[in-house]
């Protein structure tokens, strides 16, 4: 697979695996042996970046996803990139499905948080290290001189943020550069395009997850589509895939399909490609349970669209009907 350049020196393949949902809000989590079988297969198809984070879990396991990509990896540790997160947890007791998100990022916090992520993913060092959310009560700029002492010490090569605007990431990149911005962006959510120039300007990649808006852009679900109602799977209050949503978004999925049929390609690697072909350096990191669905995934790297294609699903995409779209758990105060 092709690699990307993200920041001014962190190579990456075009198409990541995002590795939250073999533990993490899209139902029980995936067995062991299935999950760490799937991210092997991952990486003998070429890809090199696997994300994490270390919330994502249960209420029994919290960290288990970072064990699961440290255990999957271990044996190619020096082949790969690893990103992985700091600063949130969960309100566990909000009694909501996707439960309010609590970000906590003093540097003691953050320290501590490291040293727990380089034991779970059985390494020395964490290749590119984001801060999950802002924390109102801890200025960027503190983060970013944490940072800075994590990358002199060697224990994080690379550092990045998620869900910011363009005031965070230039307070941020000035005080310790960053490589990476993890936004949510898919055709679905284009509302941090308008961060394309400042990204450019100050040569930061963007790493997008939820590129497939969740699944739904694989035109893969329809209204006899069933999720876990345990409470384990975020879909069940995700507004794209109510009964009405499904039927409001089918003009935007018969759009992608139309392309899709046009380069023998499937809706899922149009809508990555779509990214892809915007920006050189533009990462999507889907996820998937599923060894067929990754395969589709990582070969959408393969797909080109012209400059004028992008434009005319661009065009399309402003007028298209479509339905509201999840936009992520609310961000409270630590208490």
């Amino acid at each position: 697979m092709r690699q990307q350049l993200l920041g001014r020196g962190l190579s990456v393949s075009a198409v990541g695996l995002g590795c939250m949902g073999l533990s993490h809000a899209y139902g029980q989590p995936v067995d062991e042996a299935e999950a760490v079988s799937l991210i092997r297969e991952a990486a003998d198809l070429g890809c090199t970046f696997f994300d994490t984070a270390e919330c994502y879990g249960t209420p029994d396991a919290p960290h288990d996803n970072e064990v699961l990509v440290g255990k999957a990896l271990a044996p190619i540790r020096d082949q790969v990139v690893i990103g992985t997160k700091f600063g949130l947890s969960f309100d566990l007791g909000d009694g909501k499905v996707n439960h309010d998100l609590v970000p906590d990022a003093r540097p003691e916090v953050i320290r501590r948080s490291l040293e727990g992520s380089l034991l779970r993913l059985g390494t020395d060092h964490v290749d590119l290290y984001y801060q999950h959310r802002q924390d109102p009560a801890v200025p960027v700029e503190v983060v970013a001189e944490v940072m800075a002492d994590l990358i002199r010490e060697g224990k994080v090569l690379h550092w990045g943020l998620s869900e910011v605007g363009e005031d965070v990431i230039r307070r941020a990149h000035a005080a310790c550069p960053v490589t990476a911005v993890q936004n949510r962006y898919s055709m679905m959510a284009r509302w941090y395009e308008g961060l394309f120039p400042v990204l450019e300007e100050l040569g930061i990649g963007l790493v997008a997850f939820s590129p497939l808006a969740n699944g739904l852009l694989s035109g893969a679900y329809g209204d006899q589509s069933s999720f876990a109602t345990d409470g384990s799977d975020y879909r069940t209050v995700m507004p794209q895939f109510a009964p009405e949503a499904l039927r409001e978004n089918q003009g935007l999925l018969d759009l992608v399909g139309d392309v899709a049929r046009d380069h023998g390609a499937t809706p899922a690697q149009v809508s990555l490609a779509w990214m892809m072909c915007k920006k050189p350096w533009i990462v999507p990191i889907p996820g998937t349970r599923r060894p067929d669905r990754l395969r589709e995934n990582l070969g959408a790297a393969a797909v080109e669209l012209s400059a004028d294609e992008v434009t005319a699903l661009d065009e399309a995409l402003e007028s298209v009907g479509m339905s509201a779209v999840f936009g992520g758990s609310a961000v409270k105060a630590a208490s």
